[in-house]
């Protein structure tokens, strides 16, 4: 049997953990720059809420009903979701971390799936804050359907879909557009033709799905049909490449105020193929204006180089990276978007060292290490490239930050014991 552990609206949730008293209220939380709702709690779901709204459009509900609305803070969510992670991971032989909220469990051995489901619920929510629900099936994709009918029973929050008649029964109420796989384009092109819920699929032409749907279509239906078809997959794959990009706060007009924002964004892909003990070959930097500014002057613009050799040198891909921006930039233009996305990645035992530069790559590493121990123990950013500046007025919109109570140690809650 498989499980699917999923963080019931997982941000929204996040932003209760620290503070009780948003229990049973309404939550949003915003997308960079506080654009668009991202994240909502149930409350808020009840008020007409929609996924993607424009906050601006949302400003006379918000104020209507009370919401409470937070800037979206990565940081947070990210260090809880390591900690739920970690749970579960001590807790079952095999898992695959699927996103941020989701894990797929594997529960081989497990006697009683349920209680121990029940259990392992409970444990989450006493050690981290984070409520979860649990879909158990005998396929990936039984385990996601089990998981929304879970969701339902907002007390217990375990499903078991085991037998057939269970899953026939379940499979009548699912909305093909909600099955996992099943995208907008797909869900329209089925209902046109009377596949309208997942009972419908489950049972359909197995040639005729292939046909139009593809080996990937088949396989989903036969795992509507309990034949299992995805494995859990415990080793993450290795990524192709890494991304660091934000819309701009203020809109940039000058090369400095670019660079500030590349060199951190640089910076910041280089921490991240560090994490991953990662090397990247090539860097490719990117810069746009505002294309929803129809009035305004367009550049969107972006060029690839090749990096000497592999590296995850902070210092030598933040140099890279502004010698392509010089070469991108053009005076005139307000700029509202840029990104920095490093590629070619390989491992980095694979790294060949050159006789000429062996002493300076080992001692450039060896000062990577140091900065990163600094700024885990100390704090994000304690020390950074001059380059990254400091009154960074580019920097995203967080007028509804909340604090990193567990990454940051002056937000760290604190208790009066003396009370």
């Amino acid at each position: 049997m498989i499980a699917l552990v999923d963080c019931n609206n997982f941000y929204a949730s996040c932003e209760r953990v620290f503070q009780p008293k948003l229990e049973n209220k309404p939550i949003v939380v915003l997308s960079n720059n506080d654009g668009c709702v991202i994240a909502r709690s149930n409350e808020a779901k009840a008020l007409g809420i929609k996924m993607g709204a424009p906050a601006f459009k949302m400003q006379s509900i918000f104020d209507r009903y009370a919401v409470h609305v937070f800037s979206s803070n990565f940081a947070l969510y990210g260090d809880l979701s390591n900690r739920v992670m970690n749970i579960l991971t001590e807790s079952v032989p095999a898992i695959e971390i699927y996103s941020i909220d989701e894990a797929f469990l594997d529960l081989e051995g497990v006697m009683k799936p349920r209680q121990f489901s029940i259990d392992l619920r409970a444990k989450v929510k006493q050690w981290t804050g984070i409520p979860v629900s649990v879909g158990i099936a005998p396929t990936k994709t039984l385990a996601k359907v089990a998981n929304h009918v879970a969701k339902k029973y907002k007390k217990e929050g375990v499903f078991v879909m085991k037998s057939s008649k269970t899953i026939n029964e379940v499979l009548k109420y699912i909305p093909v557009d909600e099955l996992w796989g099943v995208g907008r384009q797909y869900a329209k092109f089925l209902m046109e033709r009377g596949f309208h819920t997942a009972h419908d699929l489950a049972h359909g032409s197995e040639s005729w799905i292939k046909r139009n749907m593809t080996v990937n279509g088949l396989r989903m239906v036969k795992e509507l049909k309990g034949i299992s078809c995805y494995t859990i997959e415990c080793e993450t794959a290795r990524k192709k490449n890494i991304c660091t990009s934000r819309s701009f706060g203020i809109e940039a007009k000058e090369l400095h105020e670019l660079k500030e924002a590349i060199a951190t964004y640089a910076n910041t892909c280089a921490i991240k193929l560090r994490k991953e003990k990662s090397l990247a070959h090539s860097i490719c930097v990117f810069v746009r204006t505002n294309p929803f500014k129809e009035s305004a002057k367009q550049y969107n613009a972006s060029q690839k180089a090749m990096l000497a050799v592999p590296t995850n040198d902070g210092m030598e891909i933040t140099k890279q990276a502004l010698a392509v921006l010089e070469r991108l930039y053009k005076k005139g233009f307000n700029y509202k978007k840029a990104g920095v996305i490093v590629g070619d990645i390989v491992p980095d035992y694979s790294r060949q060292l050159s006789f000429f530069y062996q002493q300076d790559i080992l001692r450039r590493q060896r000062v990577m290490n140091s900065l990163d121990y600094i700024n885990t123990t100390m704090g994000r950013d304690k020390v950074r490239l001059a380059i990254q500046g400091f009154d960074r007025k580019w920097r995203l919109k967080q007028e509804k930050l909340s604090p990193c109570y567990t990454t940051r140690f002056t937000d760290m809650l604190q208790v009066n014991l003396d009370q």
